[in-house]
């Protein structure tokens, strides 16, 4: 076949048509469910290879979850969201498209853009924001940054998945106000301004019918929003032969699915129109055409066009990312000759989020390490303070050698119902997940882990592994325990992403190993995960007195002339597949602080937290620095801000409560299979507007190192469907910096339910020391719309006001529809 341009393809151009003509009913059926796990059907008579899909909102794992095949841990969805920065989204999409073309990987299967609507949402930290529109555009800006480098992107979960109880069978019931102007307004700017080539189909219903099988799918997707990519499934949510009937394109995993022979049979039987089939099957051709996987049809980008090191980028997101809510002035630290640096999560911090997100980085810089690193010439003492960790960890790499090899590292060997061994590895962690790859999981019987593990320090310790199944724990050939866990429910969360521990003391000499050994059969997961396994080997924290760990801590602070305490979640707390409970800080984390600060004033906290938690001391703190999970090169981050390298460039996306009990839109848990959205469009600061209570720190706060003036704001009102405002600052300080301009909208004695205000525009500045800069945000007419049955238009006038955030505006101008 001739080579084509792709600017010339349509899903209808000669060149996808003469392919699909191509093909028998049985083969473009078979092209709408996976190969596997993470990949298409080839088909080479019309020049098609397969299509490689994985998971990776910050970062791209890659077809196989494997520390041999390390992967760039970029800063969570929450520090990206945080800058407010669409130039440093559009260089995140770009950074995930490089490291996906560097593992052959032809889709990105992000970004993740359901809303912030409870801070009790597990993965809250994977979502940018509780506001649409700064969703909106970070989105499209990061999809243009990933497809401008050739590889697809897939924003997700399409729609209403902004929680994780009972995700699979849920039944979400919103207003179609609620969902134009908040849950599909998140999703509007990636299809019409960058063009996605992929969207994924969410898990639950809404209003009724699964997302797979929903007619929201067809409007507005397509017939409003012009897309013309594939709708692919989340795993295992395409559930029956009605979802070919709409449009729901392809279904993930393969290669066994609720389609194949029953849709052939089911086209056959004319219960399945063939022109439905075709038209999916087109959109899937396209998709190849795009990345390069359709022979005779040149790629979007035969190679990357903006390519920088990731691993610079990723310490510069990470410090864009970083909200500094309180300073009392004691940042940036200047030179202190002597640093208490306190926190579990300071030596053994959280750089990424639990779930189908995880990437394993090749190394991580903890926030100890950084700041030994950036302060050479101040002493450095660490305290744990307290314990964060809650389950199972892995060993750590440097005490494990392989039995065999004599390496660093395990053996690991599957064994068949005989006991012969189908499979060996030398692997160099000890947490193993097999999601795709070759390793025949499906006819394993036994999975025996053996490693020699030698501890630094004498001590007891306990050791175990976490997965669902019968395992057997030896220790130098002696069995110690024998347990059979049980994971809650059989889905990915439960089962497969937080499984339950099994560990025993054992009694170790520093420097002396012990050959640990592990046995397990593991319990067969449901549905298109049954040749999934996960299963970690490692340490459950043992009995430790808090009150020492905290007098221990103290005792350093007292010393030090500044004391820094990074605390923070755990993999307990913030992962795929559950949701939290509560906003506290684990364990005894928040008696630590107390106690530091009652010990030295001169304390920053950082929080370490994909997603807001209660800060109950913070009133005492003299700064309190928000990082979320700032990926492999957080530490260096922390330091590069508290050293005052990197100015603090963060502003809050979601509202930051006090206490749960404040929080206005709280619940997660569904009520008889239904999630009730009854508070419609009111949802994060729109609701706090609403509320007797206020937050800890609103919307759109946070400091830097320099001061701002908001010296005039104009507009000369709407033109061409957009009203340009105008604002001018200044930058006061002593030191360059960066400002966020906001701009909200009010309507006075609207005759429509309409929050107090919301977000309509905004804007990044920069400044040198007594500068003043002018910037321009647009400010469409459709955000000054309403939904019911249509756009509608409030006659009137509109204000528009700017400012740092939802709660600080000193500047007005005035708007007329």
């Amino acid at each position: 076949m001739s080579t084509s341009t792709l600017t010339e393809l349509t899903e209808d151009s000669p060149e996808i048509t003469s392919r699909l003509e191509a093909l028998t009913l049985e083969e473009k059926v078979r092209l709408l469910t996976g190969r596997d796990f993470w990949t298409t059907w080839p088909i080479e008579k019309i020049g098609l290879r397969r299509i490689l899909v994985s998971d990776g909102p910050s970062g791209v794992r890659g077809e196989v979850w494997d520390e041999r095949s390390p992967s760039l841990n970029l800063p969570s969805a929450t520090a990206l969201s945080s800058s407010w920065d669409t130039e440093i989204a559009r260089r995140y999409g770009a950074a995930s498209a490089v490291e996906a073309r560097r593992k052959g990987v032809d889709v990105v299967l992000g970004p993740t853009i359901n809303l912030h609507r409870s801070p009790l949402g597990g993965r809250h930290f994977e979502a940018f924001s509780e506001d649409p529109v700064l969703t909106a555009q970070l989105a499209a800006a990061y999809v243009g940054g990933v497809q401008d480098n050739g590889v697809g992107a897939t924003p997700k979960h399409y729609v209403a998945n902004d929680f994780e109880t009972e995700r699979f069978t849920v039944d979400v019931t919103v207003s179609d106000r609620a969902l134009r102007e908040l849950y599909l307004r998140a999703f509007e700017d990636a299809i019409t301004e960058a063009g996605a080539w992929l969207v994924m189909s969410a898990y639950n219903s809404v209003n009724g019918a699964t997302a797979t099988e929903n007619d929201l799918l067809e409007t507005p997707l397509n017939s409003e929003w012009g897309f013309d990519g594939v709708v692919i499934s989340d795993w295992t949510a395409v559930r029956s032969i009605e979802s070919a009937k709409h449009s729901q394109d392809l279904a993930m995993p393969g290669p066994v699915g609720p389609w194949g022979d029953t849709l052939v049979d089911a086209v056959r039987r004319g219960d399945v129109a063939e022109s439905a089939i075709d038209r999916k099957v087109r959109r899937l051709l396209l998709l190849a055409a795009r990345v390069g996987a359709l022979e005779g049809v040149d790629a979007v980008a035969a190679e990357p066009s903006n390519v920088e090191d990731g691993v610079a980028f990723a310490r510069e997101a990470a410090a864009e990312g970083s909200v500094l809510v309180q300073n009392d002035g004691i940042l940036p630290l200047g030179r202190p000759q002597r640093i208490a640096v306190i926190g579990h999560n300071a030596s053994a911090a959280r750089t990424q989020g639990g779930g189908s997100a995880t990437v394993i980085p090749e190394k991580v810089v903890s926030p100890l390490a950084g700041i030994a690193t950036a302060f050479p010439e101040a002493e450095i003492t660490y305290s744990l303070g307290a314990i964060v960790q809650e389950g199972l960890a892995e060993f750590d790499r440097d005490a494990m050698t392989n039995p065999v090899t004599g390496a660093p590292g395990a053996r690991v060997e599957f064994l068949d119902e005989d006991g012969a061994v189908i499979f060996a590895e030398d692997r160099l962690a000890s947490a193993l997940v097999y999601f795709g790859g070759d390793a025949p999981v499906g006819s394993l019987a036994t999975l025996v882990f053996e490693t020699d593990l030698t501890m630094r320090e004498s001590g007891v310790y306990r050791v175990g592994f976490a997965s669902v199944g019968t395992g057997r724990i030896f220790v130098d050939g002696e069995l110690k325990a024998e347990a059979t866990p049980t994971g809650v429910g059989d889905d990915l969360g439960a089962a497969f992403l937080a499984p339950p521990a099994v560990s025993v003391p054992v009694a170790f000499g520093a420097g002396r190993p012990r050959r640990v050994r592990v046995e397990l059969q593991p319990q067969r997961l449901a549905g298109g995960l049954s040749n999934a396994l996960s299963v970690t080997f490692g340490t459950e924290p043992v009995e430790t007195d808090p009150d020492r760990l905290i007098a221990e801590a103290v005792a350093q602070a007292s010393s030090a002339d500044v004391a820094v305490v990074v605390v923070g979640t755990n993999s307990r707390v913030e992962s795929e597949g559950y949701d939290r409970s509560d906003l506290r800080l684990p364990g005894k984390q928040d008696d630590l602080v107390r106690a530091v600060l009652a010990a030295n004033p001169r304390t920053a906290v950082v929080v370490n937290a994909g997603s807001p938690v209660e800060l109950p001391w913070r009133a005492d703190a003299a700064a309190i620095l928000l990082t979320w999970f700032g990926g492999q090169e957080y530490g260096s981050a922390v330091a590069d801000i508290l050293r005052g390298a990197r100015e603090p460039g963060g502003r809050l996306p979601t509202t930051w409560p006090g206490r749960m009990a404040d929080v206005p839109v709280l619940e997660v848990t569904p009520e008889d299979g239904v999630a009730r959205y009854d508070e419609g469009i009111h949802i994060g600061y729109r609701a706090w507007l609403r509320s007797d209570a206020a937050p800890a720190y609103p919307f759109g706060h946070g400091l830097g190192y320099t001061t701002w003036t908001f010296e005039d704001a104009a507009t000369d009102g709407f033109d061409d469907g957009r009203a340009d405002v105008l604002v001018r600052v200044a930058n006061t300080g002593v030191r360059a910096g960066k400002h966020v301009i906001q701009v909200y909208a009010e309507k006075r004695d609207s005759a429509i339910d309409r929050p107090e205000r919301w977000l309509v525009g905004f804007a990044v500045v920069r400044a040198e020391s007594g500068q003043t800069v002018e910037t321009t945000i647009p400010v469409p007419r459709r955000a000054l719309a309403y939904w019911d049955g249509a756009w509608r238009f409030e006659p009137g006038e509109y204000d528009l006001r700017v400012g740092s955030s939802v709660t600080d505006l000193p500047l007005l101008v005035t708007v007329t529809l």
